[in-house]
């Protein structure tokens, strides 16, 4: 019967059929029911091929939006936008897949369903990868392929609503050493410093104050009036030290200070070139996806600025894990889907010498400015501080102070930031080492033209522009002294080496304009750009800014400011550093390097510092050696603008004053330098760039710390007092708790 009744069918549809394309014989046959329409041809159907690389293609992206409305209808009405979005991305950041791909493999289409056969690859950062075969259905919706959805499309294992969870095995982090072994940073018991006001007694106060500044540098006076003015039991928190650091403070035990032990990533020293070695932070939830499809748990600290951030990859070490298969109410293991084993962290030694770095803080603290240390001749980084600085312990959470120094951070002048690399400043007439140099190279120059020095310049109409004497003889006759000194009387007829020794403004007024006169206005700015100024120095491990270097083009007042490094000329201190040891080393500009190498916990370095050149100084060997020559005498010679601060200094050095011009009253304090002994002491010879913000004179200022960092780098600590100072540390006038004891020199 089964058989008869679909034989009747047949012949119907077929006696329509003849009836719809003319009827039987070709004649017309009407009807008053509405014929169906045609059925739509199988070859007009869309590339289902396409449909599905389009969905994948928006996945690799996480463009959720796109992939979602090529859902189809009925999947859309049973998960939203943001769940299917939540299901894609965490099932990514679970497997800490940073990346995919997908392989379709065959495809069967019927005119309004299709299935298409898949490959998909995940590359996952800690289990490897992961490849499945799938199969997806899709349905023709509007003309359009629409995927049927579901989460074992993610993974076959997750059909049903499973979830993923990664068990996560991680290392502990990697350690930072300076260039000699010490610790600069690694995991360490530590105590936190307070002081009880109302525990203080008058037997207690002197060693108190003093055992505080020898372990904390906090300023005696200071603490004692805070002491004095903090009801008796608010604590004033001090610093953090290790057991080995504080060991001396802890044995003495003075009446008032008190101490909580904590463990945490301790940076040694109180934080000894932290604006270095940067700090960690928690990972906040704009970065979490991010360091989860790099196999982070999510709940880790992590790099956030220098070497801390540059080197993530190295501290961190390489995690493992163990990918599961969970029931949908995370209940029960349905399966386990990959396995890796952990790998223990790298350390990382950096080029910086500890102890120079420690007393080299210490050199400009009180001042707003920064100093570079560099090997002359390789490009390492000795020693790179910046003031006001920060101690990077303040971000450990476990640290009991960390609140309070948090506070107190945002109080000062911008101490994130790490002046020497990224401060940018007006170079005041340390540039006259390069206008010396373009003036040469022009031809318009020889060592032998000579310029008569006075206080006055005036081959410009916009105004007078004076000499540093004037303004040396105008504070003289404001004091009721005449002016009869050597640095209040016009230099006179000087040599092109003598202008540079005296600074003499007047006469690199006049090689810039001279260059102007001649058709050469852009000589000064491109012998700055030759020299590295005006742009990133290619260090690789900290943040740098590039300075300012402009073409004055047909302006000749902006080619006379830049000729004493005035005008719109910005340069970096790393920047000055930098070039200053090319000239010291006949020419050679290094790429600054911070990093000596990359250490596993077994076998040989992976990274290895080697110097590498960028770069020469566009200058003939002759006209090197004049530079150099100029610049001895600037230190030697008893007219020369660095001769009074420096003498004493038993290490032969070159170098240059600089006072610029910074909107303030007072100028910004310069001086660069480099020494020449390494025949006499057998240590790299070094470049030093000295900026203190706002100080005064460079000769004054600048060049005593230059000094200092001499001293400490041959000799171990410095040797002798600023002239301002009664003590290291401590201004002319003595506090009222008697000497300040200094403290006990680093070991080299």
């Amino acid at each position: 019967m089964k058989f008869l009744r679909w034989l009747n069918v047949i012949v119907i549809l077929t006696f329509i059929s003849a009836c719809s394309s003319g009827g039987i014989g070709n004649s017309e046959v009407p009807t008053e029911t509405p014929l169906p329409p045609p059925v739509v041809a199988v070859t007009s159907v869309p590339d289902v091929n396409a449909a599905i690389s389009a969905y994948f293609e928006a996945f690799k992206i996480e463009d959720y939006n796109l992939m979602y409305s090529l859902l189809s209808r009925d999947v859309q009405a049973g998960i939203a936008l943001e769940d299917f979005a939540r299901r894609n991305r965490d099932a990514l950041n679970t497997m800490s897949a940073g990346s995919f791909d997908y392989e379709v493999l065959s495809s069967l289409v019927n005119p309004y369903s299709a299935e298409v056969a898949f490959r998909i690859t995940y590359h996952t950062a800690l289990v490897g990868d992961i490849q499945r075969e799938m199969v997806a259905r899709l349905t023709l919706e509007d003309s359009q392929w629409k995927l049927q959805w579901n989460d074992g499309l993610i993974l076959p294992e997750l059909a049903g609503g499973n979830i993923l969870k990664m068990d996560y095995e991680v290392p502990s982090r990697g350690e930072i050493y300076d260039r000699n072994g010490n610790p600069l940073v690694a995991q360490s018991d530590a105590n936190a410093f307070y002081i009880l006001p109302g525990s203080v007694t008058d037997e207690s106060l002197g060693t108190l104050l003093s055992e505080v500044w020898r372990l904390c540098g906090i300023s005696q006076e200071e603490l004692a009036d805070e002491i004095f003015n903090t009801p008796a039991q608010w604590p004033i928190p001090l610093c953090e030290a290790s057991k080995d650091e504080s060991e001396r403070i802890t044995s003495i035990a003075p009446s008032g200070l008190f101490w909580t032990e904590y463990n945490a990533r301790y940076y040694f020293e109180q934080g000894v070139g932290s604006n270095i070695i940067g700090y960690t932070l928690g990972i906040g939830p704009e970065e979490l996806d991010k360091y989860r499809r790099l196999g982070y748990a999510g709940d880790e600290r992590v790099g956030k600025a220098g070497i801390e951030q540059w080197a993530e990859g190295y501290l961190s070490g390489k995690r493992g894990g163990t990918l599961y298969v969970f029931t949908p109410d995370g209940s029960q293991i349905v399966t386990r889907i990959a396995e890796s084993a952990p790998k223990p962290a790298d350390s990382v030694y950096l080029t910086i010498d500890r102890n120079l770095q420690y007393y080299a803080e210490q050199a400009i603290k009180g001042f707003t400015g920064a100093v570079v240390v560099m090997e002359r001749d390789t490009g390492r980084v000795l020693a790179m501080a910046s003031s006001p600085s920060f101690d990077a312990n303040a971000f450990q959470p476990t640290n009991p102070n960390s609140q309070n120094q948090i506070a107190a951070l945002n109080q000062l002048n911008s101490p994130l930031v790490n002046r020497a690399a990224q401060g940018q400043y007006p170079l005041g007439s340390v540039f006259k080492i390069i206008t010396m140099a373009a003036g040469m190279e022009s031809g318009l120059y020889i060592p032998e033209t000579t310029f008569d020095c006075q206080y006055e310049w005036t081959k410009l109409p916009d105004r007078v522009r004076y000499d540093w004497t004037w303004q040396h003889c105008q504070d003289r006759l404001a004091a009721g002294l005449e002016c009869n000194t050597s640095d209040s009387t016009p230099s006179g007829v000087l040599t092109l080496s003598e202008g540079l020794m005296r600074s003499c403004n007047p006469f690199f007024w006049d090689i810039g304009y001279t260059l102007y006169q001649n058709n050469r206005p852009n000589d000064i700015a491109n012998m700055a750009r030759a020299f590295g100024l005006g742009q990133l120095t290619g260090i690789e491990q900290i943040a740098e800014n590039p300075g300012q270097i402009n073409d004055p083009n047909s302006d000749p007042i902006e080619v006379v400011n830049q000729a004493i490094g005035q005008g719109t000329v910005q340069v970096t201190p790393l920047q000055v550093a930098r070039f200053v040891a090319a000239i010291g080393n006949g020419g050679t500009l290094f790429r600054p390097q911070l990093v000596e190498k990359i250490q596993p916990v077994e076998g040989s370095p992976t990274i290895l510092f080697k110097p590498e050149a960028q770069g020469t100084l566009p200058l003939t060997p002759e006209r090197l050696k004049f530079i150099q020559d100029a610049m001895i005498s600037v230190v030697e010679d008893s007219r020369g603008t660095a001769n009074f601060r420096l003498r004493g200094l038993s290490i032969p050095v070159a170098g240059k004053t600089g006072t610029a011009e910074s909107g303030d009253v007072r100028p910004h304090a310069w001086f660069a330098g480099y020494t020449m002994a390494s025949e006499n002491t057998g240590l790299p010879d070094i470049a030093i760039a000295v900026i203190l913000e706002y100080a005064g004179e460079g000769s004054d200022y600048a060049a005593p710390v230059f000094k200092r960092i001499v001293e400490t780098y041959y000799l171990g600590s410095p040797q002798t007092f600023y002239w301002f100072e009664s003590n290291f540390g401590v201004t002319k006038t003595p506090t009222p708790f008697g000497g300040i004891p200094t403290r006990t020199p680093r070991p080299r």
